[in-house]
């Protein structure tokens, strides 16, 4: 690959559905016309499509995988698999204009969906054998599945673009039929080995196979990562992420555009707050990669090409100031245990229920003899730790309460007095804090509240800290949504 200045960019899978406006805009808009490459998008299945491959994300209904992997006959996977074909072909023609650039698409997803279903087939027959076991096999096949999304975007995406003039190029780090076994950085070396950045458009999959096994540890966070590995083994000037929305102050919906401010410019420390939150900008180890590699995050709104976004990098604040509010339903685990004063081992067991149950951790409190944790989990899977914890502490008391934190964000918060603000804010609107946490490093104040409470929180500390703290960035721009 030529060494040059480049940018590595991201388009996520709902933008990607409106390919052929990005195009026009962001892609090979007017405003491109001198400076078309020394970039390389990586891009994601068109929208709803990882969720007919794999299980709906958020209502989890099963996709392939979870079919085949529950299945006592064929019919179910293979009547989904038939499903995520028709919606490839439907998502391409929504794209493609000439008749032999569609043909061509189908011609691929006929090729990949065949692809899958005898690979399927053939591992059921070999597992039909006492000596093989399905189980063993399948996080390979979520690898496989997830990869044909990805494939067919990229491949649809280079197909319009050369249609319209712009020499794009094809880069499928699937490792479609490829018997050979490499790490992440081969396989991404070898994809762009000969890509010439400044007369190619590099489109690749946001999937990438490899032998760590990317969704072992990623799951669907994947593409982030690949883009992230990407943008950090190239050197790039820049990594962008391209959304639907800027990343602003407050989730507009909530408390209403003019009160909503785009960002413009934060760190990664508050991008790994707002992870914490579940308002992800960036999956928080794809920001850890670009950290390392001092590669500077932007985030930007797809749609609004000529806006520069929010500039995420090291840069502390010139000022101190609050740039986000935001808030998570949170499930509450209290342990009470009287002789838990000057006795070591509490704590661990709580860790080790938790992690057993794979319950993630957004806050914790502790004093002599109590110890809670604030966690993302039901309540039913939250009670089965406080189960599991009533069996090894019988002489404890256990609460699990359905609740919610509001969570104030800025690279520096010194000075504020962010944490009383609140405080009185909240008094004043008559509603009631459980408790209240700030670090010593000054990036952000965490609330407790009942769940029914948060959106008056969040109104309420935006209207508090928002309206009197400048910010920066501070166009209200503004289509936003919290993602928590």
């Amino acid at each position: 690959m030529t060494k040059t200045s480049h940018t590595v960019e991201k388009i996520g899978g709902t933008s990607m559905s409106r390919v052929k406006e990005l195009r026009d805009t962001l892609i090979a808009g007017p405003h491109r016309q001198n400076n078309l490459y020394n970039r390389i998008f990586v891009v994601s299945a068109f929208g709803g499509i990882t969720d007919l491959l794999l299980e709906h994300k958020k209502s989890g209904k099963p996709g392939v995988y979870a079919l085949f992997s529950n299945a006592d006959d064929d019919h179910g996977w293979l009547d989904a698999l038939t499903e995520v074909g028709r919606e490839m072909s439907k998502a391409h023609m929504d794209v493609l204009e000439h008749a032999a650039d569609r043909q061509s698409a189908d011609e691929f997803v006929r090729d990949r969906i065949e692809g899958a279903r005898s690979c399927l087939f053939d591992l059921q027959r070999l597992c039909s054998y006492g000596h093989f076991r399905l189980s063993h096999h399948m996080l390979v096949i979520r690898e496989l599945l997830s990869g044909l999304g990805e494939a067919h975007s990229a491949f649809v995406t280079s197909l319009l673009l050369q249609r319209h003039g712009v020499n794009a190029r094809f880069v499928d780090l699937s490792g479609w039929r490829d018997s050979a076994e490499v790490d992440l950085e081969t396989r991404i070396k070898q994809g762009l080995a000969d890509v010439d950045l400044t007369t190619e458009l590099p489109i690749v999959t946001g999937y990438a196979q490899c032998s760590e096994g990317l969704m072992k540890e990623f799951d669907r966070g994947y593409s982030e990562v690949t883009f992230s590995n990407l943008a950090a083994l190239t050197d790039a000037k820049e990594a962008i992420i391209h959304k639907e929305f800027h990343l602003c102050s407050a989730d507009p919906r909530l408390v209403g555009e003019e009160n909503a401010r785009k960002i413009g410019r934060t760190n990664y420390d508050v991008a790994d707050q707002l992870s914490n939150m579940g308002m992800e900008a960036i999956h928080p180890k794809a920001a850890k990669i670009l950290r390392r590699a001092e590669v500077p995050l932007r985030v930007t709104n797809a749609f609004e090409p000529e806006d520069p976004g929010t500039l995420i990098d090291e840069a502390p604040a010139d000022v101190p100031s609050v740039e986000i509010v935001t808030g998570l339903d949170v499930v509450a685990l209290e342990l009470f245990e009287p002789d838990m004063v000057g006795v070591k081992g509490y704590d661990t067991a709580v860790l080790e229920a938790l992690r057993r149950h794979n319950v993630r951790i957004v806050s914790k409190t502790s004093n002599a003899n109590t110890i809670t944790h604030y966690v993302e989990a039901s309540l039913k899977t939250v009670r089965r730790v406080s189960a599991d914890l009533e069996k090894l502490y019988p002489s404890a008391e256990m609460q699990v309460r359905a609740l919610a934190i509001a969570s104030v964000i800025g690279r520096d918060l010194s000075g504020l007095k962010v944490l009383l603000r609140g405080l009185t804010a909240m008094d004043r609107e008559d509603i009631e804090v459980l408790g209240a946490h700030q670090g010593p490093r000054r990036v952000d104040v965490q609330f407790v509240i009942g769940r029914d409470h948060l959106g008056a929180a969040i109104k309420t500390l935006n209207a508090e800290y928002i309206g009197t703290t400048e910010v920066q960035g501070t166009e209200s721009d503004i289509v936003s949504k919290r993602a928590a």
